[in-house]
């Protein structure tokens, strides 16, 4: 029998006040895969990863995790089950430094990784221990919102746009650490528009259109679908 999936996502909606955001969103996230979103600006995808961590006001359907529903759960609750939530702003606090961002968040769960197998990834943080969080480049400020859920025993890590704005070495750097922290076990659910960056690391794409997914392109079959990719992503 098949290993059920690690996140399973279904008739997933969404609200921001008034506005119904998500429409039924249903996909699988296997354990040990790194699965993107693909989308335009404004398809749903920030908003499927706020739904999961139950950071929207209002979500109705079904978010598993380990086989445990979280549709119900307030996202304190969820992260504690091992899930963490990198946004595309990032998150450093400016009164901290390097070290104290990278200790802020609590371990949740055993198995999260030593702030020295961190700085193995991240070597430009070890660097830059004592500077103030908002005085690093972009690329150092997202090696330092990554490495800091690393820290927290967090199995799944949903990363929102973590390429946006970096330079391509920046960019090459990021790909190679998904890739090292997929071999040693996590899961990873990738919010991404750049879809070159993406077909590197992922193994499976799904597409977003208006609040809903419209269709799921294994990464072995990307190119032969990159028409499809350029006509859902306006490239």
């Amino acid at each position: 029998m098949p290993e059920a999936p690690l996140l399973s996502v279904s008739a997933l909606n969404a609200w921001y006040g008034e506005s119904h955001i998500l429409h039924g969103v249903s996909f699988e996230v296997p354990r040990g895969e790194v699965v993107t979103l693909l989308g335009r600006n404004g398809a749903g995808k920030t908003t499927t990863l706020k739904s999961v961590m139950g950071m929207v006001g209002r979500r109705e359907g079904s978010v598993r995790f380990g086989g445990k529903e979280l549709v119900a759960l307030p996202s304190n609750r969820i992260a504690r089950l091992g899930l963490a939530f990198c946004p595309e702003e990032r998150g450093i606090f400016a009164s901290l430094n390097v070290h104290e961002n990278l200790l802020l968040p609590p371990v949740v769960r055993a198995g999260g990784l030593p702030v020295g197998q961190v700085f193995d990834l991240f070597p430009n943080l070890k660097e830059r221990l004592s500077s103030q969080g908002t005085k690093l480049s972009g690329g150092e400020q997202q090696m330092l919102a990554i490495g800091r859920i690393l820290r927290t025993g967090a199995r799944l890590l949903l990363l929102d746009e973590p390429t946006e704005g970096l330079a391509p070495v920046i960019v090459q750097q990021i790909g190679q650490t998904l890739s090292r922290l997929k071999a040693e076990g996590f899961t990873i659910l990738l919010v991404e528009q750049n879809f070159r960056f993406a077909s590197k690391v992922a193994d499976r794409h799904y597409v977003m259109e208006n609040g809903r997914v419209v269709d799921m392109i294994p990464n072995a079959e990307l190119e032969s679908n990159l028409g499809k990719v350029h006509e859902y992503l306006g490239v």
